[in-house]
C-alpha cells in the first residue's frame, strides 16, 4: 500500500512559519474553515503552497499584490499544505505552488495556468470573473457555490458512483467482513438534511476512494427501504453516520458534513488503521535513493555491529524504531537501517562516528540537509528528536558532497548472532623454543 504523500514543512524539515500573516489580504485556509469556499458565491483564487518551496517564496509578495487589488472583488486565500495536507491530497496538489480557481462549480476547481506576477494574476482573475457572470446572465450557471448534482438523498442515486449502495442482503459481508474501513450514512429520501448532505457524500466518495486507495469506503443506506439495519445500529434520525472498523463496534461520526471535513475524517482513519511503513536494510545504492527521494523525510539509524550486541540485542533496536515509524505512520517518511561499518561513506557524510552506536539521522533529501539524534536511542529519545524537527528547533548540516553518498551492496542480515572469523591454525612443531629463549637473552 502506498503511503498517502504530504509535503515537508519550512525551515529544513517539517514545519515553519507560513507565508502569509493575519495584516495580509490573502484569506488562509485550514479544513476548519474551508467550508466558507465551498458555500461561497464568490470566484476565489487560492494558492496551495509549501513554505519551504523557492517558487512559492518568490510568489509571496505578487500574491498579496493580487490580494490587495482585488480585495472586495475577488477572494484570494493560500493553503499551508505542510499545515494542512488533507487539503492537499483533496485537490491532488503534486507540486508548488498550484493555484486554483473556485468558480461557479465550486466542487470542479479550475487549474490557473498564467503568469505568477500580480499584474498576471489580477487579470487572469478578472477575466474569470467575467466569464462567471456572463454565465449567470445566461442561465447556465447557479449561484449556489456547492454545484448542483442530480438525484434524491444518501446513496446510490444518480452522481454517487463511489458512493456504495448497501442493503440487508449485502452489508454483513462488505462492511462487517470486508479489510476495508467504512463511513455509512442512514438516509431517508425524504429529509431535507440528507438531500444537502448528498452532493458532498458524493465527491468525498470519489476523493477518499482515491487517496486510500479503496482501504475507506463511503456507503449508504436506504432506511426506509432497510429499516432492520436502521433498526439495528439504533439510528433514530436522518442523515447519522456511522464508522465500521473492521473487528470493533461500530461508532458515531462527528465531524463536519462538507465533503472536506468528509475527507479529513477519513484520511484519520485511514492514517489510524493503515500499516506502519516498512522497515529497511541499506543493502544497496537502490534502497537509499529511492527510500529518501520517495519521501519527505527518511530516518537512518547505524546500529552497533552485531558482534558487539548479538541478535537480541539489534532486535530490541530495531523494535524501537518499529515503535517509532508506526507512531509516526501518519508522515511520509522512510525508515532505514545499516550495521555500524557497513556503509563508511554514509556515516561519514552524516557525521555519524563522533557519537557512537546506535546512532540516527533525519535526511531531507530535497534540500541535502540533515539532523542528528544527541539523545538517547530509545522511544522517548527518537521521539523528542522528531517532534524538535516538527517544531522547526534542532541544529542542522549540509549532508557531505550535499549528495547521496555511495552506498556499497551488501548481504542482508540473516537475522542470527555473529560469528567471530576463524583464525588460521598456527603449526609450532618445527619451532624450537629453546632456541627463542635463547635469542632473547
Amino acid at each position: 500500500m502506498k503511503a498517502l504523500h504530504g509535503v515537508l514543512a519550512c525551515t529544513i524539515f517539517l514545519t515553519a512559519h507560513a507565508l502569509y500573516s493575519s495584516s495580509d489580504d490573502v484569506v488562509e485556509l485550514t479544513p476548519s474553515n474551508f467550508n466558507k469556499v465551498l458555500q461561497s458565491d464568490s470566484l476565489w483564487l487560492i494558492e496551495f503552497y509549501a513554505p519551504w518551496c523557492g517558487h512559492c517564496q518568490s510568489l509571496t509578495p505578487e500574491w498579496k499584490k493580487a490580494a490587495t487589488a482585488l480585495k472586495g472583488v475577488v477572494k484570494v486565500a493560500a493553503v499551508d499544505c505542510d499545515q494542512h495536507q488533507s487539503l492537499a491530497g483533496q485537490y491532488g496538489i503534486q507540486g508548488f505552488p498550484t493555484i486554483k480557481i473556485f468558480g461557479a462549480n465550486k466542487n470542479k476547481p479550475e487549474d490557473y495556468q498564467g503568469g505568477r506576477t500580480g499584474q498576471a494574476i489580477t487579470e487572469a482573475a478578472l477575466s474569470a470573473l467575467r466569464s462567471l457572470v456572463k454565465d449567470r446572465l445566461s442561465g447556465r450557471s447557479g449561484s449556489s457555490g456547492q454545484g448542483k448534482q442530480s438525484g434524491g438523498g444518501g446513496g446510490g442515486s444518480g452522481g454517487k458512483k463511489d458512493v456504495v449502495e448497501l442493503t440487508e442482503d449485502n452489508f454483513d459481508r462488505l462492511v462487517l467482513k470486508g479489510e476495508e474501513a467504512w463511513l455509512v450514512e442512514f438516509f431517508a429520501p425524504w429529509c431535507g438534511h440528507c438531500k444537502r448532505l448528498e452532493p458532498e457524500w458524493a465527491a468525498a466518495a470519489s476523493d477518499v476512494k482515491d487517496q486510500t486507495k479503496g482501504q475507506v469506503k463511503l456507503g449508504a443506506v436506504d432506511a426506509t427501504v432497510h429499516p432492520g439495519l436502521a433498526s439495528r445500529y439504533g439510528v433514530r434520525g436522518y442523515p447519522t453516520i456511522k464508522v465500521f472498523v473492521k473487528g470493533e463496534e461500530p461508532t458515531d461520526y462527528s465531524g463536519g458534513r462538507t465533503r472536506s471535513d468528509i475527507v479529513a475524517q477519513a484520511l484519520e482513519l485511514y492514517s489510524a488503521n493503515a500499516p506502519p511503513p516498512e522497515l529497511l536494510e541499506i543493502v544497496s545504492g537502490d534502497v537509499l535513493k529511492k527510500t529518501c527521494e520517495d519521501n519527505q523525510l527518511c530516518i537512518i539509524a547505524v546500529l552497533p555491529h552485531i558482534l558487539d550486541t548479538g541478535a537480541s540485542g539489534r532486535n530490541g533496536y530495531l523494535e524501537v524504531m518499529l515503535k517509532m515509524a508506526d507512531k509516526y505512520k501518519q508522515k511520509s517518511w522512510g525508515w532505514l537501517w545499516t550495521e555500524a561499518g557497513a556503509q563508511m561513506d554514509l556515516e561519514s557524510a552524516l557525521g555519524i562516528g563522533g557519537f557512537g552506536y546506535p546512532a540516527m539521522a533525519a535526511i531531507n533529501a530535497r534540500k541535502m540537509k540533515f539532523a542528528l539524534l544527541k539523545g538517547s536511542f530509545s522511544e522517548t529519545g527518537i521521539h523528542e528528536f522528531l517532534r524538535d524537527l516538527s517544531m522547526g528547533r534542532g541544529s542542522t548540516a549540509t549532508v557531505g558532497g550535499a549528495a547521496l553518498p555511495k552506498i556499497h551492496t551488501v548481504e542482508p542480515w540473516d537475522g542470527k548472532d555473529g560469528v567471530l572469523p576463524e583464525e588460521d591454525d598456527i603449526d609450532l612443531s618445527d619451532v624450537d623454543l629453546d632456541d627463542l629463549g635463547r635469542d632473547e637473552l
